[in-house]
């Protein structure tokens, strides 16, 4: 009997018994009157009782009649109901055997090997069933609804499971269940979602790269067609999505399209950096474009937004690229030339002006650079210590160096009084942040790469000056970011800083040197990424007296070293015909990334060979270092590793692989990285 009939049964004899009571209650007062009434007092008690049971027998009964009644008709209907259901409906256990189907499920799946479709999803409504009765110990819940997505014959189903338990028991003893598995045809709703989604916005910027260039080095009647021709081929680019482009300043463009062409643009690999690049084959001005697109966004504010911080990423890369910001992931094309140099001294002076004023305005400074700190961090750091001295603050470089990857500077830096104290420990520099310290990060912009990358979080004031191309995992919040791709080296930037932000600064000798050995080395004794600012800057070092005799006998290669890269060099293989990949097997070497790195440096000098790759275990990481020689962008390969860097130079880290296996993945992104650029 269902519950709530039985309260309401136990009420109405309650009440009837109350009835009852009373009127005993009547009687044996009139019996303590007269005691002429105690006789018939009882009997009418008696029979008062007796009629009390018998009326609650026959209320009952007429109860459970009546209820009966209505279940049978509810069974009747339910059964008609399912029977005839419009809905496509399966009775199954999780042992696959089907038990009754409805007519509209045969109707529907006539033609159909149901069991081909259905088995994985039963298989996997199973083991979600079992996960969540271990997890709720056993305590099966009989309301549960699971859903699922069902695409069969373009058609899509979403799935309602109502789950029961049954009688059988599989091999491991355990309850199988019973499946009531309800068939939604979803396929009008996909394709209403579908057309939603492929109406929404796409908001895209184009930049042509190279603009003031083509101003200044063209003549008229080149600069007017290389401009008319570089326009018309981003209006028919838009014209073949039926998007709308606004020319918003002499060099960038507004692109604004739908979704729906987006897949097309990803599939074509966004050919218009070709077209646009093909048009000056003949020319003296190499013109590129960049472009940045995104969807991700609440309103168009908010995508035009996501597309100018992608613009900025494609830019601090070196331009001639594109970015598409998707599903939170930047997908990258392009960037296969070499950056030219187009920084202006005007930004380095506004920008030298601005660092200049947030020292004076700080406590005191904090300088750090990248793990496994090189000479062109360690040199930056040197700069803007001297800056910041000269300025009045208290400045610190927060390092461990170690190793040889800075030659024998650690050993001359070590003899100089002066320099005893100012590089500290991360514990030590903990002791002495306060709430307007300043962090000053050099020779990375990655968050993850810095030496310490506690201190981030602890120092709100922080400015970046880096040089590598610009990877999504930026640090943020930063109060100045000289950020230029273009440069060799950060020290040369940290040089610049130092002509403009200061009159009367004066670098001791050994800061000079640092500066000038971390240009020397980025640049491979000023053989590769040097322009015109890279020798106005190491000429600027060279008034405080640089030696460099002396700095080139920092870096020199000892013969046990020599040997060893001689060893990787004889055991290289040669893929993709001018690819030279080599490894270096020792784990005990704590200098396994210099070694590469000058190994690889080597491989670069033998004839046909257009990009070397050095592989070797460090700690418990695999490194690899990169170099080129223009042909090949080892930054782009690298950078699917989890690495970045230039075009001709770049490194990766890799935890969790071997040798072997960090050089089977290696190749697999060389060949991605050929089909790409085809």
């Amino acid at each position: 009997m269902p519950k709530k009939t039985s309260e309401k049964i136990d009420k109405m004899n309650l009440k009837f018994n109350l009835y009852i009571l009373i009127i005993i209650l009547l009687c044996i007062l009139l019996c303590l009157y007269d005691a002429r009434f105690i006789i018939p007092s009882i009997l009418l008690c008696i029979v008062l009782i007796c009629y009390s049971i018998w009326m609650n027998d026959k209320r009952k009964l007429e109860i459970v009649n009546h209820i009966q009644e209505v279940t049978t008709d509810v069974n009747v209907a339910t059964r008609n109901n399912l029977i005839n259901s419009p809905i496509p409906l399966l009775l199954i256990e999780t042992d696959g055997t089907i038990i009754w189907k409805s007519k509209s499920f045969i109707d529907t799946f006539k033609d159909l090997d149901v069991n081909t479709y259905l088995n994985p999803i039963i298989k996997e409504i199973k083991l979600n069933i079992e996960k969540d009765d271990e997890e709720n110990a056993h305590e099966f819940d009989p309301n549960k609804y699971i859903t699922k997505q069902f695409n069969i014959e373009e058609k899509f189903y979403k799935i309602y499971c109502a789950i029961s338990k049954s009688k059988k028991k599989d091999k491991r003893k355990q309850r199988e269940y019973q499946l009531t598995l309800y068939f939604i045809d979803d396929t009008k709703y996909n394709e209403l979602f579908d057309r939603y989604n492929n109406s929404k916005t796409c908001i895209g910027i184009a930049m042509i790269d190279n603009y003031e260039e083509l101003l200044q080095r063209a003549i008229p009647e080149e600069r007017a067609e290389l401009v008319t021709n570089v326009e018309r081929i981003i209006i028919d680019w838009a014209k073949e999505t039926g998007g709308l482009i606004i020319k918003t300043d002499r060099d960038r463009f507004l692109y604004i399209f739908e979704q729906q062409y987006l897949s097309s643009i990803e599939k074509e690999k966004v050919n218009i950096l070709d077209k646009v690049k093909n048009l000056s084959e003949n020319s003296n001005i190499r013109v590129t474009l960049s472009v940045a697109i995104s969807n991700e966004g609440e309103s168009n504010v908010e995508k035009y937004k996501s597309a100018l911080a992608a613009m900025d990423l494609v830019l601090g890369r070196g331009g001639d690229q594109a970015v598409i910001r998707k599903d939170g992931k930047y997908k990258f094309y392009g960037g296969n030339t070499v950056e030219q140099e187009k920084r202006t001294k005007v930004k380095a002076r506004t920008v030298a002006g601005s660092i200049a004023n947030i020292i004076n305005e700080s406590e005191n400074v904090l300088i750090m650079g990248h793990a496994n700190i090189d000479i062109d961090a360690i040199g930056s750091g040197l700069g803007m210590y001297r800056l910041s001295k000269t300025l009045g603050k208290e400045a610190y470089i927060v390092s461990e160096p170690k190793g040889k990857s800075l030659g024998k500077f650690l050993e001359v830096l070590e003899e100089n009084e002066e320099y005893k104290d100012i590089i500290i420990s991360q514990e030590e520099a903990e002791e002495i942040i306060h709430k307007n310290t300043l962090l000053i990060v050099v020779d990375t912009h990655k968050a993850n790469f810095v030496e310490f990358p506690n201190l981030l979080e602890k120092i709100e004031k922080k400015i970046v000056i880096d040089h590598h191309r610009k990877a999504p995992e930026a640090i943020t919040d930063v109060l100045v970011s000289f950020h230029e791709v273009y440069a060799s080296s950060t020290a040369e930037l940290v040089t610049e800083i130092i002509q403009y932000a200061a009159d009367d600064i004066k670098l001791t000798l050994l800061e000079a040197e640092s500066l000038y050995g971390g240009i020397m080395v980025d640049t491979k004794n000023f053989t590769f990424k040097t322009g015109v600012r890279t020798f106005e800057a190491a000429a600027y070092l060279r008034k405080f007296g640089v030696d460099i005799i002396r700095v080139k006998k920092w870096f020199q290669a000892d013969l046990e070293s020599y040997h060893v890269i001689a060893e990787i060099v004889k055991s290289v293989e040669i893929t993709n015909d001018t690819i030279a990949i080599a490894m270096y097997d020792n784990e005990a070497d704590e200098n396994a990334n210099l070694i590469c790195a000058k190994a690889a440096d080597e491989l670069l000098t033998i004839s046909d060979i257009t990009a070397s790759f050095v592989i070797g275990k460090m700690d418990e990481r695999v490194c690899i270092s990169g170099r080129s020689i223009g042909d090949i962008n080892v930054q782009i390969i690298l950078e699917k590793l989890g690495g970045g860097g230039h075009i001709t130079l770049a490194g990766a880290q890799l935890e969790g692989f071997t040798l072997e296996e960090a050089k089977d993945e290696l190749i697999i992104r060389i060949n991605e990285y050929f089909t790409e650029v085809e």
